[in-house]
């Protein structure tokens, strides 16, 4: 068989099934990711070894490692791919009639202030379109590179070509304590605000809230006394006590009532941004579910 011939025979779906054993580092995660026997990963990963003249992949502990020529072919693999799809991607785009899904990675403060207003217009105006959520947790740009998901949304920072920006709002701190609290009285001085029993949540210990940086900028450190892993509990742990906890302003309001709204003692912002691949620029549905993302983040905004 020649080069030329062996090259030929190198379709999508071994493409495709080379980037899932590189991402996963296992030949059996990979079968069980595309619900197939292992023997048939192993089969189009040889073919690509013959092609390439390369083992590709190297056992190690219960895994696999990629050669530096398998990295290579990958991230060219990963590029054609997103092309391709781009390109087959329907001109004409009806989202009545679309069918499909949307996959989202962001976080906590994401999925309570976009994502219901987002998934109430999504299933308005294309029904048979699914939507798939995940939680960043700090993943967020992992997810995309890896084509885990379509959309990412969050205070993150996506680089490299074939990635797409839209900023879609603005949002800032303030602190959430329950009514009674004495630091609910008044505007809170940045004295009291230090000395304040402190709620952190640390996004399962993945992410550091922005605000931290700017009280170490002016020689402040405070320390928790509760820590927690996402939002989830945070007004239960707060109800009742002395503690204080530091989130974004759009995610405290739908705790107003429950718990008091002050504002911080300096002003943070928190640029909520909308990040893309190549994979899915194109895409009509994608386009059009961007598109609504950003008129639900407008309306956030206004509110």
């Amino acid at each position: 068989m020649t080069v030329h011939s062996a090259v030929d025979a190198i379709d999508m779906g071994t493409l495709r099934t080379l980037v899932l054993v590189y991402d996963l580092k296992s030949f059996s995660a990979a079968a069980k990711r595309l619900d197939v026997n292992q023997s048939t990963i192993s089969y189009a990963v040889e073919r690509l070894r013959g092609v390439m003249q390369d083992p590709l992949f190297v056992r190690q502990g219960n895994g696999v490692s990629a050669t530096e020529r398998c990295a290579a072919m990958v991230a060219w693999a990963r590029d054609t791919i997103g092309e391709i799809e781009g390109l087959a991607s329907p001109i004409v785009f009806d989202p009545a009639t679309a069918q499909g899904a949307v996959t989202i990675s962001c976080n906590h403060h994401e999925r309570k202030t976009l994502i219901p207003r987002f998934s109430a217009l999504l299933r308005a105006g294309a029904p048979q379109v699914r939507l798939v959520l995940l939680d960043a947790a700090g993943h967020g740009n992992v997810h995309l590179k890896q084509n885990q998901c379509d959309i990412v949304l969050g205070p993150v920072g996506i680089v490299g070509e074939g990635f797409f920006r839209r900023h879609i709002l603005t949002d800032h701190y303030v602190c959430v304590m329950d009514p009674a609290n004495p630091l609910a009285r008044g505007r809170i001085t940045l004295s009291a605000y230090a000395e304040a029993e402190h709620v952190f949540v640390t996004h399962s210990g993945e992410w550091q809230p922005l605000y931290l940086d700017v009280l170490k900028a002016r020689g402040i450190a405070i320390a928790p006394m509760v820590t927690l892993p996402n939002h989830d509990s945070l007004e239960q742990v707060i109800s009742d006590t002395p503690l204080v906890a530091t989130i974004p302003y759009h995610l405290a309001r739908s705790m107003r009532g429950r718990l008091h709204i002050a504002p911080l003692p300096f002003r943070v912002p928190i640029s909520i941004d909308m990040y893309w691949s190549g994979r899915t620029a194109k895409s009509g549905l994608h386009k059009w579910a961007r598109g609504l993302i950003a008129e639900v983040a407008r309306s956030c905004a206004a509110a």
